[in-house]
């Protein structure tokens, strides 16, 4: 017997996963509202810090905590460590100097055993070196690999190309500020770009900003606020391997105006998103938009919903949620601080930095005097809930 039925039934099923696949894109804009899960209070304290990191893929954030010289006891710098799928403060590792910019670096095997997470911790410190963490034994002393003199002042943010192996770290304070290149294998310095204006590099008036690696490309992607030759600030493109600039990218004079781009994101469609708002196609090196009502200072792309997350808005109590997709809009404005006397104050609960990890779809902000506050929206796969 012939099934007469089972072509039209066939048409109907392809429509229904398409319908599904439509309504699922759709609901990613439709996400929210956004709720805070937990804020999870740090042992020692929370008043002054710098950059975040998530590995996903572990389930562990890491945020470099510098510590508070004026209470008493001082309290030293250290790295904070948190259970992204607990929400749980697991433990500190002190540092000698205050951290700076961090990033995770895992490989293959790194975690053998349950509960373990291996892999190293670059962390970007204030004495112009760059502390490595063996993260199986993470109170070990750490290598330490100097960037410059103590007069550069400090090791800043840094980024890392898996393909070369090979750890970019900007040192934006030196009195002629440069980036360093190093090698993960061995541990050497490869070598570095001035930026004075000297063999054709840019000359910058406003130090060095959020380095990202892109794998498309195989190239690093830096934010300078401004420069000699483009006062509005531009985004360079460096080749890991000459350690040379192969292309320079003018911000837009909105995002000029807009505190010029510090953090940098990497976006689908190979474009950059800058913390003033602007949208960079790579291709073509040109300009798309410039996200209005979006500033901040750090930034991060979740790719678990699809969206930039800005360290700090443009007041430092605030976390601007973007599209990362056309038509690149805000979509919402997180309130995560407080301002308890006009600015600047040390009083005041504020933020600069923030992180996400995409498995769970929790965004992760750091504030002062408060702790790690732990949000997300509809889209969270954690179902919303501290496990």
């Amino acid at each position: 017997m012939k099934h007469k039925f089972a072509a039209p039934l066939l048409v109907l099923a392809v429509l229904a996963l398409f319908a599904a696949a439509y309504a699922d894109d759709s609901d990613k804009d439709k996400l929210g509202p956004y709720k805070l899960l937990k804020t999870i209070t740090i042992p020692e304290g929370l008043v002054r810090f710098d950059i975040s990191w998530v590995d996903s893929e572990a389930g562990r954030y890491y945020l470099a905590n510098r510590g508070d010289a004026t209470a008493m006891p001082p309290v030293g710098p250290t790295i904070d460590v948190i259970d992204t799928k607990h929400n749980k403060f697991l433990y500190s590792i002190p540092l000698s100097s205050a951290g700076n910019g961090v990033v995770a670096i895992r490989k293959a095997g790194d975690d053998d055993e349950e509960d373990i997470v291996g892999g190293q911790l670059w962390v970007a410190a204030a004495d112009s070196t760059v502390k490595v963490i063996d993260l199986v034994h993470p109170f070990a002393v750490p290598l330490s690999i100097p960037t410059g003199t103590p007069s550069d002042l400090r090791a800043d943010e840094l980024a890392y190309d898996p393909v070369d192996h090979i750890v970019l770290v900007a040192n934006d304070r030196a009195p002629k500020p440069f980036v360093t290149f190093i090698s993960t294998s061995t541990h050497l310095v490869l070598g570095k770009i001035v930026y004075d204006g000297s063999l054709g590099n840019p000359n910058t008036t406003g130090g060095i900003e959020q380095p990202v690696w892109d794998g498309a490309t195989k190239r690093f992607y830096i934010t300078i606020p401004s420069t000699v030759a483009n006062a509005n600030g531009e985004i360079d493109e460096i080749n890991p391997v000459t350690r040379a600039i192969t292309r320079i990218f003018p911000t837009s004079a909105a995002c000029g105006a807009n505190g010029s781009p510090a953090g940098l994101a990497l976006i689908p469609g190979q474009r950059l998103m800058a913390s003033c708002g602007d949208v960079v196609d790579i291709a073509s090196g040109l300009g798309v938009t410039n996200v209005a009502g979006a500033g901040g200072d750090e930034i991060w792309f979740n790719s678990g919903d699809g969206r930039v997350y800005f360290g700090g808005g443009t007041d430092r109590i605030s976390v601007n949620a973007v599209n990362a997709l056309s038509p690149y809009n805000l979509i919402q404005t997180l309130t995560v601080g407080l301002i308890v006397l006009p600015p600047p104050n040390a009083a005041n609960h504020t933020t600069h930095s923030v992180a996400a990890d995409s498995e769970l779809n929790r965004i992760f902000v750091p504030v002062s005097h408060e702790g790690v506050k732990v949000y997300t929206d509809a889209h969270d796969n954690g179902e919303g809930h501290e496990d």
